[in-house]
């Protein structure tokens, strides 16, 4: 269990050196490999001894605020550790040249019966628990200088070793300590006893599945997000230009597209403006507008960006594929008098426009256009998916290569439709509906294997979503098929159709409306490898898929934001708006969303996300970057993250007096803080999408839950009936049109000795919480509008615009107008739907 131990050299030139050197020497090695071997096998005791695993939750964490990772190479000293922790081979080097530094002031004896335990207490540091052992989560306390001991290991150490301390530790408190086992061991134990060195080893609960990725009792998969960019209005598409700047390029719906840098500042001035040109508008659900861009793979060199926008000519709608290219006077924005329209294709209907562009690795360019629109794709005899004479509902693919003279663009020789003189030699594959995002596999880092796949996902019509792998020349079905099922009776039955199946198709009770994603191939979380992730416009699901090797088939995980410790890092969340619109790769193939709260082209609510795996990441140095520089010109927007880890926890019990008094039988209880959890705040499954938790989230750094209760000590001495406080402002009340609501109702606030109602303009889940955690319910099912439970007539209208952060303890702290000014009626009183446990309305 445990390693063997590391031998410290002499120092050469000391007494205890030379006498080292003769026969001295092999009887103190010898007495000292004899020691360790004892404190070895105590050691193996106490972990044969440790208590059953309780009720911990595995969360591994590193000094340094990051996940565990599996060192490149072995270890030579912290052995236990090798496969994963929190050291690389150089960390380990040095705690080794420590180890050599500090037993160099050991004598013989102390060194025999010590060592062993020198080597443990600095190998903490590379324990995939370390924030635990050193208690570099609460950020109440400085971080300790020794990890926390269970109390039985202390006390033999302390018998044996205590002077040992006092070389690894510069704590002053803890040396005056040295004489006095009871405080010592007291000082040095953890709050949180499953953490404590050596019993974490043994517990279970902590040690199982460690370094794979979370997974709940239903198998889906937690994982966490960093917010990136914000204020966005529908972001359909991100992409980079694969020039080494690491810079990345957002685009907006409505037509423009934004320089990003590394540091997530944003450029005040737009990558490309062809908004006046793009045709859209604020209705939620459009689905016309800017769709697509592209950087040509040879940008660095020619500096050609290709975009997909739709457009009304002489009052008919039209796709667009227009050639940019980039300014020659500043490299973060696009020649707007440089575009060249590479090719047009009219849409006969408002929706199913398609969007995407993509370069493969054969670097021809890849369009993907949707069926024209309307429902069931009712375009002649079998449709325009099934119509090769046609471009929409295909997968075109065309050669923009070395087209400054000559045409726009070439047909690639191996096109599998060129000598169909009934097609359009353009098609690369056809029978799509409404192909929305997809992507080229990078292939796995080491092997290259999947390199290449063309991955994509289909909208459905109406009972199916799917994703499919694209491959030149192939049927994808539509109208015959939707999913695995027959839509179009006729057509499906007809045997020359050979139309291949989506590699997975889900039912519109989990979703209505798919979006392709990508299979991860970046570096920082090597556990998500070969997944494929993706998404649901409507329902807001997180999707997977995995291959199974053997088999060839595909196994579904769900994903949900990470929930108990899992996202307790530094800068992530758990938490996602909604309506996900699009995926992305970063130019380190680390993977991204982009979702919005509300789906209007004009709404300035989109959030562009970064998935993060925190069960296990790279090794430190593996994903370093060197961004080439970038000549900026246009005024720098420094990135402000407004998205928060969303905290739950349960109803706290009233709080009793606190006395220093013993309970009867027993010494005085220590105060705990409540034990806290943490919440998914993705939307869930339909039916429970509104559904938010009501504590706030903290600020900075984020203390580790602690296990107990509420404090013992006397009960509170109950009030004489007939009297109740008297109300403070900012008290609220629920009331319903038939009288008093429990859990539900329009809101009412005490304010200034009257009470009023609230106007819902800006009214959301986070002032919904604020209010159900007023009354005494940790969970808001959903915040209600539009006078839902009645009008307050008799009231005023005392609070209008609040907007909340969830970290009130009233609306009036809370923004808000001046009390009693509003600009609304009583047919739009707020109100809300509270929960004592997780339930949908």
């Amino acid at each position: 269990m445990c390693p063997r131990p590391v031998p410290r050299p002499a120092a050469a030139g000391s007494p205890r050196g030379a006498a080292l050197r003769g026969a001295a020497s092999l009887r103190a090695r010898g007495a000292a490999m004899r020691g360790l071997r004892g404190a070895r096998a105590a050691l193996a005791l106490l972990l044969a001894a440790a208590l059953a695993p309780g009720p911990a939750r595995p969360h591994p964490q590193c000094l340094d605020f990051k996940p565990p990772f599996r060192p490149p190479r072995g270890l030579a000293f912290c052995r236990r550790y090798a496969d994963f922790g929190c050291c690389d081979p150089r960390r380990d080097r040095a705690l080794l040249q420590r180890f050599y530094r500090l037993s160099a002031r050991l004598d013989g004896p102390t060194y025999a019966a010590c060592a062993g335990h020198l080597q443990d207490l600095l190998c903490q540091e590379c324990s995939p628990y370390a924030a635990h052992l050193y208690d570099a989560e609460d950020p109440s306390t400085p971080v300790r200088t020794i990890p926390g001991l269970c109390q039985d290991y202390c006390l033999q150490v302390w018998q044996k070793c205590r002077s040992i301390f006092r070389y690894l530790s510069a704590d002053q408190e803890l040396i005056a300590l040295e004489n006095n086992m009871a405080k010592f061991c007291r000082y040095l134990s953890l709050e949180d006893t499953d953490y404590c060195f050596p019993h974490l080893l043994a517990n279970q609960n902590l040690n199982q599945n460690l370094g794979l990725v979370t997974a709940d009792a239903e198998g889906c998969l937690q994982l966490c997000l960093v917010e990136v960019a914000n204020g966005l209005r529908n972001p359909v598409a991100m992409v980079h230009a694969n020039d080494g700047t690491h810079r990345f390029f957002i685009a907006e719906q409505v037509g423009l597209v934004w320089t990003y840098l590394p540091d997530r500042s944003r450029l005040e001035k737009p990558f490309l403006n062809i908004s006046e040109a793009v045709l859209t508008s604020p209705w939620e659900g459009d689905e016309r507008g800017f769709l697509g861009i592209v950087f040509h793979p040879k940008f660095k060199f020619n500096g050609k960006v290709y975009v997909y926008y739709s457009v009304e000519v002489r009052y008919e709608e039209r796709i667009r594929i227009s050639e940019f290219r980039i300014s020659a006077a500043d490299m973060n924005a696009l020649d707007h008098g440089s575009e060249r329209i590479i090719l047009e294709i009219d849409e006969p209907a408002s929706n199913h426009n398609g969007g995407e562009l993509l370069f493969g690795d054969d670097g021809y360019l890849y369009i993907f256009t949707g069926d024209g629109g309307m429902a069931g794709d009712p375009f002649g005899t079998f449709g325009n998916a099934q119509n090769k004479s046609t471009l929409l509902g295909k997968v075109l693919r065309i050669d923009v290569n070395n087209n400054n003279r000559g045409p726009l663009y070439r047909i690639p020789p191996d096109n599998p439709f060129l000598n169909d003189p009934k097609a359009r030699p353009e098609i690369y594959a056809y029978g799509v509906r409404n192909m929305w995002r997809c992507s080229f596999d990078r292939g796995e880092p080491q092997t290259k294997e999947g390199k290449g796949r063309l991955f994509c996902g289909d909208v459905g019509q109406n009972k199916y979503e799917e994703i499919d792998i694209v491959e030149k020349g192939k049927n994808y079905g539509w109208r015959a098929r939707e999913g695995f099922s027959c839509y179009d009776k006729k057509l499906c039955t007809n045997s020359s159709m050979d139309d291949v199946l989506p590699i997975y198709a889900y039912p519109h009770k989990m979703g209505k409306s798919v979006t392709g994603g990508y299979v991860y191939r970046g570096c920082e979380s090597p556990n998500l490898n070969g997944l494929y992730i993706f998404g649901d416009f409507m329902s807001g699901r997180l999707m997977s898929l995995k291959e199974d090797r053997a088999t060839r088939e595909w196994q579904y995980s769900e994903i949900c934001m990470g929930t108990g410790q899992t996202c307790m890092f530094p800068g992530l969340i758990n938490n996602y708006y909604q309506y996900i619109i699009s995926f992305a790769e970063d130019e380190a193939g680390e993977l991204y969303f982009m979702s919005t709260g509300v789906p209007s082209a004009t709404a300035p609510h989109g959030v562009v996300y970064k998935v993060v795996d925190t069960s296990r990441r790279a090794p430190p140095g593996k994903c370093r970057v060197e961004p080439s520089p970038v000549k900026v010109k246009s005024k720098l927007i420094q990135f402000v993250p407004k998205e928060k880890l969303i905290v739950k926890t349960p109803t706290p019990r009233p709080r009793l007096k606190a006395t220093a008094e013993a309970p009867r039988g027993g010494r005085p209880e220590t105060p705990r803080t409540p034990a806290v959890d943490w919440v998914d705040q993705a939307p869930p499954p339909p039916g429970n999408r509104s559904r938010t938790p009501t504590t706030p989230a903290p600020s900075g750094r984020t203390p580790k839950p602690r296990k107990g209760g509420e404090r013992r000590g006397q009960r509170r001495k109950k009030k004489p009936p007939g009297t109740a406080p008297p109300l403070r402002n900012g008290a609220v009340r629920l009331m319903e049109q038939r009288g008093r609501g429990r859990s539900r109702g329009r809101v009412e606030v005490y304010i200034d000795g009257e009470w009023g109602t609230v106007c819902d303009d800006g009214w959301s889940s986070l002032a919904a919480a604020v209010v159900c955690r007023q009354l005494g319910f940790p969970y808001v099912v959903r915040a209600s509008k539009k006078a839902e439970f009645g009008e307050g007539t008799s009231l005023r209208i005392l609070l209008d615009d609040v907007q909340c952060s969830g970290q009130e303890k009233t609306l009036l702290e809370c923004a808000h107008a001046e009390v009693g000014t509003h600009n609304c009626s009583h047919e739009e009183d707020a109100g809300v739907v509270c929960s004592r446990e997780e339930v949908a309305d």
